[in-house]
């Protein structure tokens, strides 16, 4: 691994775990409430995404066009339809020119929807690295499950492998005085599963597609997304809070932990093996407990130890032995 691509794996596992920790602050230190986080969240997440993908096609007209243009236009400008080969507006595609709005799919948008709402909502009562372990282990599982239904054959040490990383999660929430609230683990294995069906829905639709096509797919699923929040939104206006930084932190979370750390991600994915791809984010629950730990001050149980050994050191076993040869990327499994 070049050291290129490992400081841009490392950012975004380190912006990954960010969101659990931008949720959690906002959530426990300011009077933002969780609807509101959500629809600022996907809305900044859309707008930073659509940013950079205007961003991507004036560097590719700048790239195209000729050094007479360049000299004599100070902004570069599309090329009317018109005026260019086969009407195709230039150097575009027309796919290329629609952009946002035919990428992505209303299905994957609340999928993407459902985890985000369900992720705010739990970090009202867990802390960051309990939140963090039990999405990751609920995003593998579902994944993990969807590969046995379809036909992916599992071997012996894979099986051990799940078994203990399902007991990990039972330890977890499983009763008790260091126990997380209930209703929090629900809806964060719940937003997992989400997150689990989105990651199987765009690595289905984008195994053929570059990094390019995968951002533009992220945006239109998060512009998507957008009514579904607002929707949430007012019905839960009796309760809604508008705090400044608590916003600040949902504006940061969508735009520069999710939509900059998808695209650093997708920099990144091209040029690792699918089991290193599926390995490196095993660091991401780690990272939100230490950074709970310093950042928050939140305390770490036996409990949670235990379990993060179980879950981690299980799903380990099983995507370490999953197609081992393969440069396939894997999809973003972790947010």
């Amino acid at each position: 691994m070049s050291a290129r691509i490992f400081f841009l794996t490392l950012l975004a596992m380190i912006a990954f775990a960010s969101n659990s920790l931008l949720c959690r602050a906002a959530l426990k230190e300011t009077g933002i409430d969780a609807a509101t986080f959500t629809l600022i969240r996907i809305l900044s997440g859309a707008l930073a995404l659509w940013l950079i993908i205007q961003i991507q096609r004036l560097s590719k007209v700048d790239r195209t066009a000729s050094p007479l243009v360049e000299r004599q236009q100070a902004v570069v400008r599309f090329p009317s339809p018109q005026s260019s080969p086969k009407g195709r507006g230039g150097p575009f595609s027309s796919r290329e020119k629609v952009g946002m709005r035919a990428a992505g799919n209303w299905v994957s948008a609340l999928a993407l929807f459902a985890y985000a709402a369900t992720f705010s909502f739990a970090y009202n009562t867990l802390s960051a690295g309990t939140g963090a372990l039990l999405l990751f282990g609920a995003v593998q599982a579902t994944m993990i499950l969807w590969g046995f239904r379809k036909g992916e054959r599992l071997r012996a040490i894979q099986v051990i492998g799940l078994l203990i990383a399902v007991i990990g999660l039972v330890v977890l929430v499983f009763p008790g005085l260091s126990a997380p609230p209930l209703i929090g683990s629900m809806l964060m294995l719940g937003a997992g599963v989400a997150w689990g069906v989105y990651s199987l829905r765009g690595k289905v639709k984008g195994q053929s597609g570059s990094d390019r096509d995968a951002i533009a797919a992220t945006a239109g699923n998060f512009l998507r997304a957008v009514p579904f929040a607002a929707l949430v939104s007012v019905l839960m206006l009796p309760k809604m809070h508008l705090d400044s930084l608590g916003i600040t932190y949902a504006v940061i979370s969508g735009a520069i932990t999710s939509g900059l750390g998808y695209v650093i991600w997708y920099a990144a994915l091209p040029d690792l093996k699918a089991a290193s791809a599926a390995t490196v984010q095993l660091s991401v629950p780690v990272i939100a407990a230490t950074g709970g730990i310093l950042l928050l001050g939140e305390p770490i149980t036996l409990r949670y130890a235990i379990a993060s050994i179980a879950v981690l050191g299980g799903i380990f076993l099983v995507i370490i032995e999953r197609r081992p040869a393969s440069r396939t990327p894997a999809p973003i499994v972790t947010d």
